[in-house]
């Protein structure tokens, strides 16, 4: 059984049609995540826009437009506030590499394909022009901004949930307000979040970081160049078994510390187990790898089947990809 997701590219440098013309696509299913769990579970609006406030102040001019797009109802204005979420699991692996000749950051992102929004943004809402995997229409799985500045998360692999922001909306925040990975690191560590994830940050100097942030403990922010899916050790060990984070992690670390590796190398790799993995039954198979060049302000999306596109600030050509995922494949590795 073969799983369809077309991907699409979106330029709209303001909030308007085109991103309502999203919303009014992808709501009925984000209604029905949103409301998952008991209505009581989610904060109320008034909460939402305070949390916002309080931590992110920057963005709520934008978030007042995009509730106007999508017509100002009570649950959708909750959501797009992305505060205290229901939970949910990726796999994800991410790699920041840079040597005399490269500097790239690259990710697989492993989660069910039905679930995967699939556009690719091109925006300028804040007068800083982002391209960006768009999530939860309002957050980003990863991407770039003009600066550079570069970002990708991945699931931190516990079970802990609380009182904090979904990780897609605080990734669109650093995308619209940061030019550098000092400056986005302030954020990660300041930006409370609802789960653990793994963040990985790179800019156009080459600077990078792995910010392991959670809702139950002060962030940890080094200088750590790959992520998959725990934190420091494991702490949910079906989880780390299921979608093979040890392994996965050993593998880019040899492959980042190998001074043969290239960042054809390294992005051919993401292509073939360990990384790519094709556990979709499970929502762990790789749903597509991103690479974004800092310094050239290039953004590259592979896929299964060997379908590519290279989208930048200079050209970003509004089109489709239509990928096909086999749902009956069995886990790699």
């Amino acid at each position: 059984m073969q799983k369809q997701l077309i991907f699409e590219t979106v330029h709209e440098p303001e909030p308007g049609p085109k991103w309502q013309r999203l919303f009014d696509l992808h709501w009925p299913a984000y209604e029905r995540w949103y409301l998952s769990e008991t209505e009581r579970e989610r904060p109320s609006y008034l909460a939402c826009y305070n949390a916002l406030n309080r931590h992110m102040p920057e963005l709520i001019p934008t978030y007042r437009q995009l509730c106007d797009l999508s017509g100002g109802s009570d649950l959708s204005s909750r959501l797009l506030s992305l505060y205290r979420p229901p939970a949910y699991i990726t796999g994800c692996s991410q790699a920041a590499f840079a040597d005399a000749q490269a500097n790239v950051l690259v990710r697989n992102y492993d989660y069910p394909p039905e679930l995967c929004e699939g556009t690719i943004l091109s925006t300028c809402w804040n007068g800083r022009r982002v391209i960006a995997m768009s999530d939860c229409l309002v957050g980003v799985l990863d991407g770039i901004n003009e600066s550079g500045l570069s970002v990708s998360l991945a699931f931190g692999g516990r079970k802990a949930v609380g009182d904090g922001f979904g990780a897609p909306i605080i990734l669109r925040y650093i995308l619209e307000f940061c030019d550098t990975t000092p400056e986005a690191a302030e954020v990660l560590a300041r930006v409370p979040t609802h789960m653990a994830y793994n963040i990985t940050v790179t800019d156009a100097r080459k600077r990078y970081v792995t910010a392991m942030i959670a809702p139950d403990r002060p962030a940890s922010i080094k200088r750590i160049p790959v992520a998959t899916n725990h934190q420091k050790r494991i702490e949910w060990y079906a989880h780390a078994l299921a979608s093979e984070t040890l392994i996965r992690e050993r593998q880019l670390s040899i492959l980042v510390g190998d001074p043969a590796t290239t960042k054809e190398r390294l992005i051919a790799a993401f292509a073939a187990p360990p990384l790519f993995r094709t556990d979709y039954r499970r929502g762990l198979g790789t749903i597509y790898t991103a690479a974004y060049y800092p310094n050239e302000g290039i953004a590259q999306y592979h896929w299964p089947g060997g379908k590519s596109l290279d989208l930048s600030f200079d050209h970003f050509e509004e089109t489709s990809v239509d990928i096909r995922y086999d749902i009956r494949a069995r886990v790699s590795g």
